[in-house]
């Protein structure tokens, strides 16, 4: 799934989203982005910063609201989407 998000300097960027069965519709998880992209680029967030944040992000949502015996499951089933979401050609 592609969806268009305006990051960095305005631009607007293609970004493939992290495949994903969900009962949350397409629009849900593109407003929720294209928020957490607005905050990113009003900070001027590099990117080093940016996935720090995140996957600090992550850690506390897993940390605070999943049970410890099933953290590890949710992690590696995340972990797992992400890799299949990252395309494997030359960087920008």
């Amino acid at each position: 799934m592609l969806n268009k998000v305006r990051y960095l300097n305005n631009q607007t960027t293609e970004v493939k989203v992290m495949p994903q069965l969900s009962r949350y519709t397409d629009q849900q998880i593109e407003e929720v982005l294209t928020e957490l992209a607005k905050v990113l680029e009003t900070h001027q967030a590099p990117i080093d910063l940016s996935l720090m944040v995140l996957g600090n992000m992550v850690t506390n949502l897993i940390n605070s609201n999943i049970t410890p015996s099933q953290r590890y499951k949710l992690a590696k089933s995340f972990s797992d989407a992400l890799f299949a979401s990252i395309k494997e050609e030359q960087a920008h």
